[in-house]
């Protein structure tokens, strides 16, 4: 599981993404379509039309990595297409990649 710092930020690109991208297609459309820096060392999540695979693009300072998870059964819970991206906090991040739909759940007040 991947554990980021709390400065990090967690980028989830909206609508469907041609899972055949690898480093450079990533990178490309961190930095074309959501008009970010994909060296900054923040976190930018990918799905598929199908929504049952997704990819993460991050720099830890050396290098990018690339990761991915691909289900056996059922489908991400993903937002439609839309203009740039969503950001999510670590724990959205692990309910997402968990099963759980972040649309029908809620945050209490006193969460930040």
């Amino acid at each position: 599981m991947l554990n980021p710092g709390p400065a990090t930020k967690i980028y989830l690109a909206t609508g469907v993404t041609d899972m055949r991208k690898s480093f450079n297609g990533l990178y490309a459309l961190v930095s074309g379509t959501l008009e970010a820096d994909p060296l900054s060392g923040h976190l930018f999540v990918f799905c598929n039309r199908r929504r049952d695979r997704i990819k993460i693009l991050c720099f830890d300072g050396s290098g990018l990595w690339v990761c991915a998870k691909r289900l056996e059964k059922g489908t991400f819970a993903w937002p439609g297409p839309g203009k740039g991206a969503v950001e999510l906090t670590q724990n959205q991040l692990n309910l997402l990649l968990g099963g759980i739909d972040l649309r029908q759940t809620r945050t209490r007040r006193w969460l930040r």
